[in-house]
């Protein structure tokens, strides 16, 4: 479960140009929606970057990655980036845009376990468990239900003693075979949504809560 702080500054996104991560370094890459922590930067000058990343989250060339570090206490840089070349785990990237400071609470993230009720109109309500949520989105396993990538949903979430309901849209399903035992084909799908600010205010409010009590218990 990732840690996370309070909020900083009241405003989410400062605009930073030509800020680069230093050579040695090591940043977030997202890149598809999964997350590959302790890239390395091994050349950060000029227009481009070149980062040392593990084997298996090597994006393809001309993918879009978006970089991440910290930028404390203020929160941490955000950089999103195309992939230009790739060399076994070297990767040559190139910034699309300014780099900007995210504010804090845009990216706590955690749960899970926590029920989920996936609903859809003319379709018969889905039940499942959260992996990880944050105010943004949500990864999810459902099991025999059928959505695809781009749809819409409505989504249910109990986070200890609130509800939060929110519209949402499929950005990724992948479908993984129960083996152990055998059984229904499980689901995991990450959903993205726009929450109002009592709904991220209920979901920041529960992660920061789950993560004390985490703390507490180790």
């Amino acid at each position: 479960m990732a840690s996370t702080a309070m909020p900083m500054c009241p405003v989410a996104m400062t605009t930073l140009a030509h800020h680069l991560p230093d050579a040695g370094s090591y940043v977030e890459m997202t890149a598809s929606d999964e997350l590959a922590a302790r890239v390395r930067v091994v050349h950060a000058e000029g227009a481009g970057l070149t980062l040392s990343t593990p084997l298996a989250a090597v994006p393809r060339v001309g993918a879009s990655v978006t970089l991440r570090w910290s930028a404390a206490p203020r929160g941490r840089y955000v950089l999103p980036c195309s992939v230009i070349e790739v060399e076994e785990n070297r990767v040559e990237v190139r910034p699309a845009a300014e780099a900007q400071v995210e504010q804090q609470r845009h990216y706590v993230r955690g749960g899970g376990g926590e029920q989920i009720i996936l609903r859809r109109p003319g379709w018969t309500d889905a039940h499942g468990w959260i992996r990880d949520i944050s105010e943004h989105s949500a990864r999810a396993h459902f099991e025999g239900t059928n959505v695809v990538a781009g749809e819409g949903l409505q989504l249910w979430i109990q986070l200890g003693s609130e509800i939060v309901d929110l519209s949402a849209t499929a950005s990724r399903v992948a479908m993984l075979p129960q083996q152990v035992p055998p059984g229904p084909m499980s689901v995991e799908i990450v959903a993205v949504f726009d929450s109002d600010e009592a709904q991220a205010r209920v979901i920041r409010r529960y992660v920061m809560r789950q993560q004390l009590l985490s703390r507490t218990r180790a």
